[in-house]
């Protein structure tokens, strides 16, 4: 029997944590025929782990239900369209496992410090020209949504360090949201603009799914060092998509440390199901509809 390699184990014992416990006991009693008895959830999980001949026997399973598996890629950064079917969710699970690159990672690169703050790559690098802004703007993407989405506790996952040092003194938060009417909310500071994005995971369960391909971000610099980073996505409850998002960032490295790059501004566009024109609805990836010249425009 071959097993699961250490990844897919790490992957599986994870999807395995956010089951309900009689979904979890009751697989083991499949996966084990019943020969095997524990006295916990982790127990079962192990026991579930040894008894499987591999992983995507495992995720098959019918107890692995699609949505513990969508949200499992999510918080691991990986881009599916909320309609995908399980089989899709679980070739895609697969393929991550089997990758040697990991899309969301603190080990390397530009996601952690010691500080935790946001750096670019190349710590020796000056702002010019040569920095590639497109990958800049990815990596602080996955920096920036990975961190905001910890807080929220339907992940079951421990928060990560948020709080107003990601952002300068005189930050500014512009969120506009339509649902049944448009609304716009605005806050100035760095200590109410990391309060009321944080809210939104926190204390309304929010999930923001960002598209980081092509057609969900892009990324431009001014002459004068503002980065601005700009990418859609889908907007989650648990497993249900609400609806989708536009958000603009304004980037401007500190003038100290590791090229540590914190928010100027945060321009957040929500936009609720019924509300979504027709013919673009969660079954695909949101495109980003702001141009280059239109994003130019933040730099003023």
């Amino acid at each position: 029997m071959p097993g699961l390699s250490e990844k897919e184990k790490a992957g599986c014992a994870e999807i395995l944590q956010s089951m309900e416990v009689t979904d979890l006991l009751a697989l083991k009693d499949t996966v084990t025929s019943r020969m095997v008895e524990v006295e916990n959830v982790q127990e079962a999980i192990q026991a579930i782990l040894s008894y499987s001949s591999n992983a995507e026997e495992l995720l098959k399973r019918k107890k692995v239900h699609r949505d513990l598996i969508f949200m499992y890629l999510a918080r691991q950064g990986c881009v599916v369209p909320p309609s995908s079917e399980k089989h899709q969710l679980i070739s895609r699970t697969l393929q991550h496992w089997a990758s040697h690159r990991v899309v969301i990672q603190e080990a390397e690169g530009s996601v952690q410090h010691e500080s935790r703050q946001f750096t670019n790559s190349n710590s020796n690098q000056e702002i010019s020209h040569s920095i590639d802004y497109q990958s800049l703007g990815e990596q602080f993407c996955q920096w920036f949504y990975k961190l905001l989405n910890s807080q929220n506790p339907l992940l079951g996952q421990p928060a990560q360090e948020w709080g107003p040092q990601h952002f300068w003194d005189d930050a500014k938060l512009k969120f506009c949201y339509t649902i049944a009417e448009q609304k716009l909310e605005e806050y100035a500071g760095a200590e109410l603009v990391s309060l009321r994005l944080k809210a939104l995971v926190k204390d309304e369960q929010l999930f923001l799914h960002p598209n980081l391909e092509r057609t969900g971000m892009k990324c431009v610099s001014s002459p004068h060092g503002l980065v601005v980073v700009a990418v859609a996505g889908t907007i989650h409850r648990n497993s249900v998509c609400l609806g989708i998002f536009e958000q603009v960032f304004g980037l401007i490295r500190a003038p100290h440390g590791n090229n540590n790059w914190k928010v100027k501004f945060v321009n957040l566009n929500i936009r609720g199901q019924d509300v979504i024109e027709e013919g673009r609805t969660s079954r695909m990836l949101p495109v980003l509809t702001l141009n280059n010249q239109e994003l130019q425009r933040f730099y003023s």
